[in-house]
């Protein structure tokens, strides 16, 4: 791919407020499939001064992602708070629903619409290579996109410099059997610059219109690997344990379940909890075993919560999909697990989680960050143990940027972040510490 361009950050606002205009126009609004292509763009440099409308044109989960009516609360910054260097690693982006990074530094995006992209390591040797954006050769056999389906979630193996394997969660539709969506391994060769599938690890997680496709993915120390699903907007799935929908699986890298005997009883045994509507973040606590998702709801509340085996956490819509009812119906579910955050109404449609880890994010350290698509920004949630005592927004990307999908944090302790505005709108961004 030829190397484009650099886009000023004014330019990054021109390309945002310009996706919002041809957003508002449907109500599908983001555009599901970049491959009509806006070119990928690179740029280097601060870009904490650009521009952005913090309201986005509603998606097709108007009911979650539609513009705030109100902006969520802030907490005003402590002397402890960092402030925050924001650079734009890459621009012209479409839908970049995730980021993670390899062992060289070298970040992979995978896009909606079924592009995934190599960008140079920002500190690489070769000064060429820095910040450079090229696409990898991937075949997805039947890739799915439409509504909030197509490639989604990554994960790179913990072995990945003896394996070159990536995992890679994406919406499916064969020709031969039901749609679904499932999680693959692929294989990276070694210059990063071809991808093929090895396996299906996961399939039969429901798929509908593309609407609630959960598709969150994160390794465990032990190999076990998460998947955080989604209900597909079908009122019966979370509650059913014969059903992946509404759900966070544990597997083995082959796809067997992590517990052979299962966590709940009578389910099938990947389930690890049930009871979800849509889990868009996961989240692991430095330092403990503990796992934290985060679940985009509907008008009700946003949720964050502490991941408990065979636990129930109480989402369930029936008779048909009533999307009024409790988050977290205790009436129904006496047992169900209480959430430890929620955003109550309106709600920010959150999105990808990660905790902050190192002294250099000071207050901050060890605290857990929550990006938002309608609430535009990042929510910063400070535990107690595993109580949440103070909630903070991070000024450096408070509507800055516009709809922020994913957050990884690398072995530096710098935030890498992906946007999620569509028409080629989209921004990589690396946020770090300043001093």
């Amino acid at each position: 791919m030829r190397r484009s361009s650099p886009l000023r950050p004014t330019a990054v606002t021109a390309l945002i407020a310009a996706a919002v205009a041809l957003g508002a126009c449907s109500q599908a609004g983001l555009p599901d499939d970049p491959s009509s292509g806006s070119p990928v763009r690179t740029s280097s440099g601060a870009a904490g001064d650009a521009g952005g409308d913090a309201s986005r044109s509603a998606p097709a989960d108007a009911s979650t992602d539609a513009p705030p009516t109100t902006a969520p609360p802030t907490t005003p910054p402590s002397e402890d708070v960092p402030a925050l260097a924001v650079e734009v690693v890459a621009e012209g982006l479409s839908l970049p629903w995730d980021v993670q990074l390899l062992p060289d530094g070298t970040a992979l995006v995978g896009e909606r619409g079924g592009r995934l992209l190599a960008v140079g390591p920002p500190d690489g040797d070769d000064p060429d290579a820095r910040g450079r954006v090229r696409e990898v050769d991937l075949d997805l056999p039947d890739l799915f996109v439409g509504s909030e389906a197509g490639l989604m979630g990554l994960a790179v193996s913990p072995a990945f410099e003896q394996d070159g394997t990536v995992y890679a969660c994406h919406a499916a539709r064969p020709a031969d059997q039901p749609p679904d969506v499932r999680v693959v391994a692929v294989r990276l060769d070694e210059a990063a610059t071809r991808a093929r599938v090895e396996r299906v690890v996961v399939d039969g997680v429901p798929l509908s219109s593309g609407r609630h496709s959960g598709c969150r993915l994160l390794l465990l120390d032990d190999g076990t690997l998460l998947v955080g699903t989604g209900d597909a907007a079908q009122g019966g799935n979370p509650q059913d344990l014969g059903s992946l929908g509404g759900k966070v699986l544990a597997v083995r890298p082959d796809g067997t379940p992590a517990r052979p005997g299962g966590h709940v009883a009578g389910a099938d045994p990947r389930i690890l909890t049930y009871g979800h509507r849509n889990v868009q973040g996961l989240a692991l606590r430095p330092g403990t075993e503990e796992v934290w998702a985060v679940e985009h709801g509907p008008d009700v509340d946003d949720e964050v919560n502490l991941l408990r085996p065979g636990a129930n956490y109480g989402w369930d819509p029936e008779p048909g999909y009533d999307e009024s009812v409790p988050m977290t119906d205790l009436d129904a579910f006496p047992d169900a697990v209480e959430a430890a955050w929620s955003s109550g109404a309106p709600t920010r449609a959150t999105s990808g989680a990660v905790f902050l880890d190192g002294p250099a994010w000071g207050a901050w350290d060890g605290a857990l960050a929550v990006a938002e698509l309608k609430g535009s920004g990042v929510t910063v949630l400070t535990l107690d143990g595993t109580r949440v005592v103070d909630e903070a927004r991070v000024a450096e990307l408070e509507g800055r940027y516009g709809r922020l999908r994913s957050l990884t944090l690398d072995d530096d302790g710098v935030l890498w972040v992906t946007t999620s505005n569509g028409d080629g709108a989209d921004v990589l961004l690396r946020v770090a510490p300043r001093g």
